[in-house]
């Protein structure tokens, strides 16, 4: 029983290493004793020797560059950073094995193919045309020449990507404070003129207000006149109707007004305010008609109005 298992053990140890599968997504390649003997490049089940043949396998989708950030000149001696990213696929694993053996071999040199090509190219131009209007036709240049450079390695470039473009960190303070110092200028331009402005739509609303407050004065004075000399006519045709009876009617409001409580007058006798009040003890000269005011029965029903008058 001991025998069968471990034949058993033996044979799956040999099975596996003999039998194989490729997938779709990959490709492999056979090395006898270290050397390439054999590539396969379709999914299927395979066999190879056990003990004397090894299997390296090799991705068949795009893989991805990730170059690190290299600093560069332009033609106007400008510095600036670029990071840059690279989409690339293995379609010859047999040269991708002799040439850089593995994927961090395969990276390292088409970065450096990159960044020479690259170099190249924006030492050519100005900084504002690669910012600009030249940087897809500069980096489909460093595409074209990076594929055709990779093709020994057995490697196809897709496209050569920039990820971002800065200013080295030294520059970047003195743009930043000089950016800074720009849009403060700005900022105090914009203020003055706001304020100037102001100062001119205030100066503008105050001179509407005095000439709305002035026509306005204008025109209460103008009404109050007229209202006045209109209640002046109506009081001049009132008066001239019942000259008497009208100044009666003012000597009333009078004497609403003056004899209030505890109230103390000193007054002659013979004073126009006494004019319509007549007591037992002071008789009041009517001033107007020349004639005596007739004494007021003290009958039923009668008030006696005695104000307080003292006579010196």
């Amino acid at each position: 029983m001991i025998k069968i298992i471990i034949a058993l053990a033996v044979i799956g140890i040999v099975a596996s290493q003999t039998a194989f599968i490729i997938y779709p997504p990959e490709q492999g390649l056979i090395l006898q004793f270290g050397k390439p003997i054999r590539t396969i490049t379709e999914p299927d089940l395979y066999f190879k020797y056990p003990m004397i043949q090894d299997l390296l396998v090799f991705d068949k989708r795009i893989l991805v560059a990730d170059a690190r950030p290299a600093e560069y000149i332009t033609l106007d001696k400008k510095r600036l950073t670029v990071d840059t990213v690279t989409r690339w696929k293995i379609v010859k694993p047999l040269e991708f094995y002799q040439s850089v053996n593995n994927y961090q071999g395969a990276t390292a040199r088409l970065q450096d193919i990159i960044f020479g090509r690259l170099r190249q190219e924006i030492a050519n131009h100005n900084f504002k045309a690669f910012i600009r209007e030249k940087r897809e036709n500069i980096m489909e240049q460093v595409t074209l020449e990076t594929r055709q450079q990779a093709r020994r390695f057995g490697i196809d470039v897709i496209d050569v990507r920039i990820k971002r473009v800065d200013l080295p960190e030294e520059v970047q303070n003195s743009v930043f404070a000089r950016m800074r110092a720009e849009r403060e200028r700005i900022a105090k331009r914009y203020r003055a003129e706001g304020e100037e402005q102001g100062r001119e739509i205030r100066a503008n609303a105050d001179k509407e207000r005095e000439i709305i407050l002035a026509r306005a004065y204008e025109t209460a004075q103008l009404l109050r006149g007229e209202g006045d000399a209109e209640a002046t006519s109506v009081y001049a045709d009132a008066y001239g109707k019942n000259k008497e009876f009208y100044s009666f009617l003012r000597h009333l409001d009078v004497y609403k007004k003056v004899f209030a409580e505890d109230t103390t007058l000193l007054l002659r006798p013979d004073s126009p305010l006494l004019r319509f009040i007549d007591s037992p003890g002071f008789p009041v000269n009517n001033r107007a008609g020349g004639e005596r005011l007739p004494r007021r029965p003290m009958g039923t029903g009668a008030t006696e109005v005695k104000p307080d008058v003292e006579s010196r």
